[in-house]
């Protein structure tokens, strides 16, 4: 039992930070129906711009772990914004209105490009970072095994959830969240009615953008190393995650997440872990079977 609890705690963690990846997917797919395939190397990047901002913080003498992690996402926030905000420009902008292929071709050029970019300007090898939050929890002890909740496990779980609240808010309840919801329902119409489509599509690449910043964060203070693949293995987690809780709902994105995360953890601890991937992709494809539209989505509605 101890150790179904442990597994239980290491999957909610990891599958929370496949949720704040998710919901970018989800967001841009919401309004543009289109797949960002350059978000995972988003993520990438906020994770490389907090080792970076780490080390500088500690090169000055900054030794107040919560200042210091509150710097760390701002800078990383700002900087992923800035690229989320060029990828939209460069990537999608200019084939908005080309045949639907065509932006998911420069998606995954853009992908590949952020990824070498990267691995020239940082090298190959993996990027350590000194533990910065340590200590937590012991919630059951036996004989043979403790359950520990780690203090940086609480810090992924309750952000997630903090951010989770907020961005549901922000979409049913702000000026910015209804623009959002109108350009979902038609492009077109949105703008005959006054909305600024391109504003409101760049700053939701902007926000997407932000909450892979911040997954990139927690993701380096929970393992200690990056390298420039770990946008790739998480954004196609990431994009898995969206497709199962139903691509379109935020819901549905920390859901996807959650589960996957989930059984990644207890196939790893159960089974042999090498094949945790394809325990993932095999439920997805069984939900898919079953209920195409994911656990959360709704079908489609043709316009007519």
């Amino acid at each position: 039992m101890e150790y179904f609890l442990q597994q239980a705690i290491n999957g909610i963690t990891l599958g929370a930070i496949y949720g704040l990846v998710a919901i970018g997917y989800t967001m841009v797919y919401g309004i543009i129906g289109m797949i960002n395939f350059a978000h995972g190397e988003i993520y990438m990047i906020g994770a490389f711009v907090a080792v970076i901002a780490f080390s500088i913080l500690a090169m000055f003498g900054i030794a107040n772990v919560p200042l210091a992690i509150l710097i760390v996402l701002a800078v990383a926030v700002i900087f992923t914004s800035a690229y989320g905000w060029t990828v939209e420009r460069i990537a999608y902008r200019p084939l908005r209105g080309s045949f639907r292929l065509a932006p998911l071709i420069s998606a995954i050029g853009m992908s590949i490009f952020l990824q070498n970019y990267v691995q020239v300007l940082q090298g190959a090898r993996v990027k350590p970072l000194q533990p910065v939050v340590t200590g937590g929890l012991t919630i059951m002890r036996s004989d043979h095994f403790t359950v520990a909740l780690s203090y940086i496990q609480i810090l992924i779980i309750l952000t997630t959830v903090v951010l989770m609240i907020g961005f549901s808010l922000l979409i049913a309840r702000t000026a910015l969240g209804r623009a959002q919801r109108a350009c979902e329902q038609d492009l077109t119409m949105a703008a005959l009615l006054g909305i600024n489509v391109d504003r409101t599509i760049s700053l939701t690449f902007v926000l997407g953008a932000g909450l892979a910043a911040v997954a990139g964060v927690m993701v380096t203070l929970y393992y200690g190393v990056v390298d420039f693949y770990i946008g790739f293995q998480a954004g196609l987690k990431a994009f898995a995650a969206a497709v199962l809780g139903g691509i379109g709902s935020l819901p549905g994105a920390m859901l996807g997440g959650l589960l996957i995360g989930l059984v990644e953890a207890f196939w790893a601890a159960y089974f042999t872990v090498e094949y945790k991937d394809l325990a993932t992709f095999a439920i997805l494809i069984l939900v898919l079977i079953f209920r195409p539209t994911g656990l959360l989505g709704r079908p489609d509605v043709e316009k007519v």
